[in-house]
């Protein structure tokens, strides 16, 4: 297997920007819990995110989690208690008064 090396002109990961996730609630649970499979619709889809963002709520780094998952404009799974779909609604109202202010 083929191992990446960092070139100079990309940025080294800071511990400042993860060590939060230590503290996470979800920390050691299944990833399944915040991601869905491509199979996954209607009420069983919406009963887990229900879950997750139970999970999420109860989370003393919610914010940090959620502030990086919209820095970073995660496309999957669930975020500081947002789904994908919140999280791009809320990128699209922040690119649109960006607009209007710019």
């Amino acid at each position: 297997m083929r191992q990446m090396s960092m070139n100079g002109s990309q940025p080294r990961p800071l511990e400042s920007d993860w060590e939060w996730q230590f503290n996470a609630a979800c920390k050691g649970m299944a990833t399944d819990i915040f991601f869905y499979s491509e199979r996954e619709r209607g009420p069983r889809r919406a009963r887990r995110e229900k879950i997750a963002k139970s999970i999420c709520s109860k989370c003393p780094v919610i914010k940090e989690c959620r502030e990086q998952a919209l820095k970073l404009a995660e496309p999957y799974g669930i975020w500081g208690g947002l789904t994908e779909e919140e999280r791009l609604s809320i990128l699209n109202k922040k690119s649109q008064v960006n607009l209007i202010a710019g």
